[in-house]
């Protein structure tokens, strides 16, 4: 499976836009890239079940890179809650690893495009929603962080996204602000992402099937060209967010998720 340039210009597109949303919306570009991967994967002869997976995989693993451009804009402007950094990232690295070293190795492909698309069809609903939690309480002591961070970790690494649907909303119910709790997010991407990928390219190990230059279940040509397109168009995006209605591009976006998922829902019905 060479780099040929019809395969450039999808991965490049793909990133791209991926990039540009997630600046423009404040998401992680996963719940867009994994059914487009998983779609680009399967064409080019991987078997159904563990196309599901190296889309998830790799997905996360161009978080690595989206995420250090995020941060540094949001650290900046004094955004990012580092104190609330430091109480999840344990918890999310120890749930990222369980996800990515135990369970998606053991998981079948099909049951994880099944659980892909229930977790974007619930996103999609609260962004068309545009629901925000009523902030009503603090942020929970040392144990409660370590087990929010275990879950975020753990749902991220079995989804391939970097947990912002999750975060967010949980920060803000903590009566975060809704603008520390998205550079916060942003964040937490890293570790998320650093967990999870190490996770993924040790339980891939020995997998038959995978296309060439593969580390575990990560497809690297198409992370280096997502990578380098996504963190071009990111700033874009977000600068687009100050001039355009976002909240009605919000739920135009939920519509493409819904599609999304219906996809993913299919694939995994019939894996």
């Amino acid at each position: 499976m060479l780099l040929e340039p019809t395969l450039i210009l999808e991965l490049a597109a793909l990133g791209l836009g991926t990039g540009f949303l997630a600046g423009l919306l404040g998401i992680g570009g996963g719940m867009l890239m994994v059914p487009f991967l998983t779609i680009i994967l399967s064409g080019r002869g991987v078997t159904p079940g563990l196309s599901v997976k190296m889309a998830i995989a790799t997905s996360m693993a161009t978080i690595l890179f989206t995420s250090i451009s995020s941060v540094r804009a949001h650290h900046k402007r004094g955004a990012v809650r580092w104190n609330l950094v430091k109480g999840l990232a344990p918890g999310i690295v120890l749930g990222g690893f369980i996800a990515s070293l135990g369970v998606f190795a053991i998981l079948k492909g099909s049951w994880l495009a099944l659980f892909f698309a229930a977790f974007v069809g619930f996103s999609a609903t609260q962004m068309f929603l545009d629901k925000k939690p009523a902030p009503t309480r603090q942020m929970p002591g040392t144990a409660g962080q370590l087990g929010a961070g275990g879950f975020i970790g753990f749902l991220s690494g079995l989804v391939g996204a970097g947990g912002g649907f999750i975060s967010v909303p949980f920060m803000t119910w903590c009566n975060v602000s809704i603008h520390n709790a998205v550079a916060t997010s942003a964040a937490l991407g890293f570790p998320i992402a650093l967990a999870n990928v190490i996770g993924y390219a040790i339980s891939g190990q020995g997998i038959v099937g995978a296309p060439p230059a593969s580390l575990g279940y990560i497809w690297l040509p198409a992370l280096g060209v997502i990578a380098v397109a996504s963190v071009l168009t990111a700033p874009f995006g977000a600068s687009a967010a100050h001039k355009l209605p976002v909240k009605k591009l919000k739920r135009v976006f939920a519509l493409i998720l819904y599609v999304l998922a219906a996809y993913m829902l299919v694939r995994g019905l019939t894996a």
